[in-house]
């Protein structure tokens, strides 16, 4: 499915066009020890720069359940609509998603709106970082308003999966727990940690982050993709996806299905709620 990426030429070429609605999904994520990070939308970001007649999307509060404990829960099928109409986008709207930060916040947005039934939506590959270097327009300063869309949910996918999914996916052949974290996460050994250091018992590890050209942020190309995931044994499997809250692994999830896999579900809680609770398994090492 490569029309899930779409290039920074295409979208130069469609910026007029009312049928396409691009969303800035750029949040940071600061390390603190107490709550392991603090959230900061990227509008500060936004108003610096960003692509013409792109709208801002604040990942935790507009496309994520708020009242949840956990942060960035899926949202209801109603709310999620109504938090995408507010930005313009119709039934048949191109919705294009990127991030000035980490790649995996544009990925979570294409997965929300895959989840919700809306196919017509792909990543920017390179994201800003390839916009800018390749010196296209930007506009400064608040979003322009645009009218609101009739977006509607039209199917619910079941593209997550609970902690009892999860657990019963561990030492069952058929199913590939992918962890989406850095190498030094995934063993215990470094980095931030939910509660618990390490991994869900049985899970492999392929970083989000070497899913791409670390020089241009591209999406590596497809036969590459192909080949680290048929290396942690995923491309024959059904496959759960986690990470630290369901945002990296969006990554890995999105890269999967471009590359054709038809099963994969993302583990929404992920190490937020598994390292937290005792009574479920986890390795380091």
């Amino acid at each position: 499915h490569p029309e899930f990426l779409v290039e920074t030429e295409w979208l130069a070429q469609h910026l007029n066009d009312p049928s396409v609605v691009v969303l800035d999904c750029t949040t940071h994520l600061i390390p603190d020890p107490k709550i392991t990070y603090q959230v900061v939308p990227g509008r500060e970001d936004f108003e610096k720069g960003h692509i013409p007649g792109a709208q801002f999307v604040d990942m935790s509060r507009d496309v994520s359940d708020t009242s949840h404990q956990l942060r960035f829960m899926r949202q209801q099928p109603e709310d999620f609509a109504a938090a995408i109409r507010r930005f313009g986008v119709n039934n048949d709207t191109k919705v294009v998603t990127y991030s000035t930060a980490n790649v995996w916040w544009a990925t979570r947005l294409w997965w929300l709106l895959r989840e919700f039934g809306h196919d017509n939506a792909a990543v920017l590959n390179g994201s800003w970082q390839k916009w800018k270097r390749e010196d296209r327009p930007t506009e400064t300063g608040a979003a322009a308003p645009r009218a609101p869309g009739n977006f509607t949910v039209r199917q619910v996918r079941d593209l997550m999966v609970d902690k009892e999914a999860v657990r019963a996916a561990i030492g069952y052949r058929a199913i590939c727990t992918i962890n989406a974290l850095s190498p030094e996460q995934h063993a215990g050994t470094g980095g931030n940690t939910y509660g618990r250091p390490g991994r869900i018992a049985g899970s492999v590890n392929l970083p989000a982050a070497h899913l791409l050209n670390p020089e241009t942020n591209e999406f590596l190309p497809a036969d590459e993709l192909h080949r680290r995931f048929e290396t942690v044994g995923a491309m024959d499997r059904q496959v759960i996806t986690y990470c630290g809250g369901g945002i990296a692994a969006s990554a890995d999830a999105f890269a999967l299905v471009m590359l054709g896999h038809e099963n994969v579900r993302l583990y929404d809680a992920s190490l937020s709620e598994w390292a937290k609770d005792p009574s479920l398994p986890m390795e380091t090492g």
